[in-house]
């Protein structure tokens, strides 16, 4: 069963009425909206709702943030996210998630749709027309309005009941709990004030790091005199309103400031992305440290594991203020520069010890890149087109292709010639077209990369287009096609472009690059599917060497697979079962569903032909996860689609069909990345 929820990070305080209609209500297809104000605490109860209740019969339960999000392009994208979905294929995202969902039990939360209520009610009705066992949970501040929708209001914590119970928790979180009758008479006048509304609670709370109760009490009287006035008792609207409001002139200028910068954020952040994007003028880095300090002791910013985000309703109250200060702009700016500069770093050292990292790092910017790429093409810069091409390699691993080809198609319209960041660009957008099996596309797109570069005598642009052609050429059963033109780029001779111009000459390039690895890869490759084995192991022998000298793990990965089907071919199956587990440790490490998959293959097919049936079928089943997480059957060269075949045939053939049967199914009911490390854990010696 695959679970995908955020944890709890705070005590859950009351609703127990409401928890108990939310899992009633969730038992049954269709969707179920919880709505309510700003700061009413939806996503709280949304996931204590589903983390409380008992699943039991469902596939998956999943949780798909929508808050990051500016604009509703990427909706689609990450919904899929949420579901663990890498599609690999050509079609519409919306065609693979609900392809992937199917008929299968299904619970998804999509949280905070209120800024996207058209697409999220049109995504949602889509999604439950195709998806028939589909349940869905939104939080939104309204109803998304659609046929059968089951709304579940929200309303404030009771002043006189939960709201005390809820304030006394987090005032002992911050080391202030009430000590005495008289204060928690003031609690509850504090309470009523705030109209049981949590975030404010919240806030309130955080203060007495620094006040006294009888302080915040007198605080909050002031700042919310209107309510001693007849007839004008204010909403519970105005009480977060004003709650966040004071927090706010409680802060010492230097926090309200970094509160207005940080607000650019869409999601999470770390403290040296802070620094990056929120340094300048009164905010140095010592005193950007203590602001940060600062506004964690009030509960502005949230802090869990060394990283932070904001609360919807204050991050909308920073925006407000950068919108006052004059700084949207610049800020923005600054954001989508940091971008830049890290994705640079990123690239740069993506054939170095650091590749690891930057893989996590790369999916953890997500939300960020997407936001600063939507900035610079709004902007029309071209800086948008350099963006996405650096993060294309990584976002490909990650199985954001659909991404990618997105990106980079508005990015080339906005990049004038002649720009070096063509050549990229394209070569990134064929990237794309190829894994999604669309090799037409790919392999026009790979010549028009290599134009790009020839023309600008970039030799190693053209050595990463002749890679996009040798992997189509690979696909497509054509392996001395794709061995001529490696030969020739790895000779330091850039091919020519299809259009006969004269080929131009560089002088051999010994130190492994990024487009280096990748033409001596593809003649690994070639090699094999050519028949000429000798040859393939000592050119992916010698290749590892150098990946394993520079603690790379992407392109080992991949020559251990080469490695694997060289001993099978050669009847080595003990080395073959080393060489695939290397290769699914290093694909692991990256975060490489796509690879994994056809690790897990190869890793049966060694299994089975050491007449172990049952590991066969549990590496089957979990192959079988993996492939359909990429929304394939299966994919490979020529020479290994045969082979798993043959695998799942003898393995059946084997156990007898009804053993086998129920052995896929058990495995196959297993979430996938549990399912991986089990294979790897349990038979990572044999």
């Amino acid at each position: 069963m695959l679970i995908n929820l955020p944890s709890e990070t705070t005590p859950f305080v009351g609703r127990a009425a409401e928890v108990r209609v939310l899992d009633g209500a969730l038992r049954e297809p269709g969707l179920v909206t919880v709505t309510g104000g700003a700061g009413i605490g939806k996503s709280r109860l949304a996931l204590r709702g589903v983390r409380g209740g008992d699943w039991a019969g469902f596939d998956a339960v999943c949780w798909a943030d929508l808050w990051p999000l500016q604009e509703d392009g990427l909706l689609t994208a990450v919904v899929a996210e949420a579901l663990d979905l890498s599609d690999h294929t050509s079609r519409t995202l919306m065609e693979a998630v609900c392809d992937w969902i199917g008929h299968r039990r299904v619970l998804l939360v999509v949280d905070s749709c209120e800024h996207l209520v058209g697409a999220s009610r049109s995504l949602v009705a889509d999604l439950l027309t195709a998806c028939p066992r589909l349940t869905v949970l939104a939080t939104s501040r309204e109803p998304l309005r659609t046929e059968g929708e089951t709304v579940v209001e929200l309303g404030p914590l009771d002043p006189a009941g939960d709201a005390i119970t809820f304030f006394e928790a987090r005032a002992a979180a911050a080391g202030r709990p009430l000590r005495d009758t008289t204060e928690r008479l003031v609690a509850e006048r504090l309470c009523t004030h705030l109209e049981g509304v949590p975030l404010a609670l919240e806030l309130a709370a955080a203060l007495l790091r620094r006040w006294t109760l009888t302080e915040v009490w007198e605080l909050t009287e002031e700042s919310m005199e209107v309510l001693a006035q007849p007839g004008l008792r204010p909403s519970w609207h105005s009480a977060l309103r004003t709650a966040v409001g004071w927090s706010h002139e409680l802060c010492r200028p230097a926090e309200r400031l970094l509160w207005a910068r940080l607000s650019v954020f869409p999601k999470s952040f770390d403290a040296e992305l802070a620094a990056m994007v929120c340094s300048g003028g009164p905010l140095t880095p010592e005193t950007l440290r203590d602001a940060l300090t600062g506004l964690v002791r009030k509960s502005v910013v949230i802090s869990v594991d060394g990283r932070y985000h904001l609360l919807d309703s204050v991050r909308e109250y920073g925006r407000m203020w950068l919108r006052e200060l004059g700084e949207e702009t610049t800020v923005a700016t600054q954001h989508a520069t940091a971008m830049l500069e890290t994705t640079r770093r990123a690239k740069e050292e993506w054939l170095s010890p650091r590749q690891q990292y930057w893989y996590a790092r790369m999916r953890g910017l997500y939300h960020d890149v997407c936001t600063a790429l939507q900035y610079l093409l709004d902007s029309e810069d071209a800086g948008a087109l350099e963006l996405a091409g650096n993060v294309s390699f990584f976002w490909a691993c990650s199985g954001h292709l659909h991404e990618v080809a997105h990106y980079v198609e508005l990015a080339v319209q906005v990049t004038p010639r002649p720009d070096p960041r063509r050549a990229r660009g394209l070569w990134s957008l064929g990237l794309a077209r190829i894994l999604q099996a669309d090799h037409v596309q790919g392999r026009r797109l790979a010549g028009e990369s290599l134009q790009e570069a020839f023309g600008a005598g970039d030799i190693e642009g053209v050595r990463q287009a002749v890679y996009l052609e040798g992997l189509a050429a690979l696909l497509d059963g054509e392996p001395v096609e794709a061995l001529n033109r490696a030969d020739e780029a790895m000779r330091g001779e850039v091919p020519a472009p299809r259009d006969g111009s004269d080929p131009a000459t560089g002088g051999r390039q010994d130190t492994l690059t990024f487009g280096l690895a990748l033409c001596r890869l593809v003649r690994v490759f070639a090699l094999t599917g050519s028949g000429r084995l000798k040859e393939a192991q000592h050119e992916a022998e010698t290749l590892r060497e150098d990946c394993v000298r520079l603690k790379e793990y992407w392109t080992r990965s991949y020559v251990d697979y080469q490695l694997v089907l060289i001993a099978l071919f050669e009847g080595r199956h003990r080395e073959a079962g080393g060489h695939a587990r290397d290769m699914l440790d290093a694909k692991r490490r990256i975060g490489d569903q796509f690879g994994i998959a056809m690790g897990l293959d190869l890793l049966a097919a060694t299994w089975s032909a050491q007449e172990q049936p049952d590991r066969a079928v549990t590496a089957i089943g979990a192959s079988n996860q993996y492939w359909r997480a990429v929304g394939l059957l299966r994919r490979g060269t020529p020479e290994v689609l045969p082979l798993c075949e043959q695998t799942r045939a003898r393995t059946r053939e084997v156990l007898g069909g009804a053993a086998y049967d129920d052995r896929l199914k058990r495995a196959q009911s297993m979430a996938p990345e549990a399912l991986l490390l089990a294979v790897l854990e349990r038979y990572g010696r044999a």
